[in-house]
């Protein structure tokens, strides 16, 4: 295990029973974070080697309420400026959109609505973030004028939003990108939608909606088509039980099927809380990313941070955890020091009963 702390980097090698080595001390500015890595459960699969070596960032559930609202009109760049440097520090960075993307509509018969314009995008590039998924429970909150008017602010921003579409097949068409000859694809779906609201919310052959995850066939299915075609599968998930620290038995059994499909990467949240991470097979599972730009009204509500995935090359899937936390404007700040350290701690902890590798 490697502990990097912002002033510092704390390294020690880890034993099998978690014992630690007397660590040794480099000076250098670099961010905090913690890297995890090891041999995959069980042996590769004959997919030849992608050609690079990468980093992918993720980071969890934004919206433009309240503060952040007031902020998006008199100083956008504030909502996400002191985490910008992380979320930017990768090839690719890859966030949860939790909000209508609309001016439109009434809103849905619920008890929290969220909605913003346009200028989200903006706000959510000029933070280093690529793609915005915006398959969640919220991603509809003002009615079906929500499809079209996502696709035109996306259009219009030239900024990708991913899990939302005018049928099924767009809904879950990825975002696809090349990064030195590594090819990238990632696959957004909501595990997580009102009863109500599903038929509505729903897309399907011939009616618009988020992506599914709740079509289980569906999604793997497209999993195991876009599997063939790229060297890094990511599947973005909406799932979990709001304030669970621990995965449910639902999102285990949905991270099986899409390893078992060709899933590289399986990241998501819902839950407001953060959830562990760990290896499946050769696969890297993340379940919960927590709040990132959102309320938070405890503090387990306000933790959060940015996990970054390398992979690629010829060395095996590895890690790391940025430790943040929400300040009273909703807005994510890392953390450094021994309140990093801490933090760090208690993610690790997360992954006790998650049944994954660390």
């Amino acid at each position: 295990m490697t502990v990097v702390l912002a002033l510092g980097v704390v390294t020690a090698c880890s034993t099998g029973d978690g014992a630690d080595a007397t660590p040794t001390v480099t000076t250098g500015s670099v961010p905090t974070s913690l890297t995890r890595s090891a041999p995959a459960l069980v042996p590769s699969t004959t997919r030849p080697e992608p050609p690079s070596r990468i980093s992918i960032n993720f980071a969890g559930d934004i919206n433009f309420e309240d503060r952040r609202a007031q902020l998006l009109e008199s100083d956008p760049g504030a909502i996400l400026g002191a985490i910008a440097p992380v979320l930017a520090d990768a090839d690719l960075t890859v966030v949860n959109l939790e909000t209508a993307l609309t001016g439109r509509g009434s809103p849905a018969s619920k008890a929290f609505t969220f909605r913003t314009d346009a200028s989200a995008l903006d706000v959510l590039r000029g933070a280093g973030v690529d793609v915005a998924s915006m398959a969640n429970n919220h991603g509809l909150d003002f009615g079906p004028d929500g499809v079209a008017d996502a696709i035109a602010a996306s259009t219009m921003k030239d900024f990708p939003v991913i899990g939302i579409g005018e049928n099924e097949a767009q809904a879950l068409e990825p975002y696809r990108t090349t990064i030195r000859g590594h090819r990238v694809a990632v696959i957004a779906a909501t595990q997580v939608l009102d009863d109500d609201l599903i038929p509505a919310w729903t897309a399907t052959q011939d009616h618009p909606g988020l992506a599914s995850a709740k079509r289980v066939d569906s999604l793997v299915g497209q999993v195991r088509r876009v599997r063939p075609t790229v060297d890094t599968l990511v599947v973005f998930l909406h799932w979990g039980v709001e304030r669970d620290t621990c995965p449910s038995p639902s999102q285990q059994e949905l991270a099986l099927r899409l390893v078992a499909a060709g899933a590289d990467i399986i990241v998501g949240g819902h839950a407001h809380r953060l959830q562990g991470a760990g290896r499946m097979g050769d696969a890297l599972v993340g379940y919960g990313l927590g709040n990132f730009a959102f309320y938070a009204g405890s503090p387990e509500a306000a933790a959060t941070g940015v996990l970054k995935v390398q992979t690629g090359g010829t060395q095996p899937l590895d890690y790391q955890w940025y430790p943040a936390r929400i300040d009273g404007g909703g807005s994510p700040v890392p953390l450094s020091g021994q309140a990093a350290q801490d933090a760090l701690e208690t993610w690790t902890d997360l992954g006790r009963c998650t049944g994954l590798r660390p």
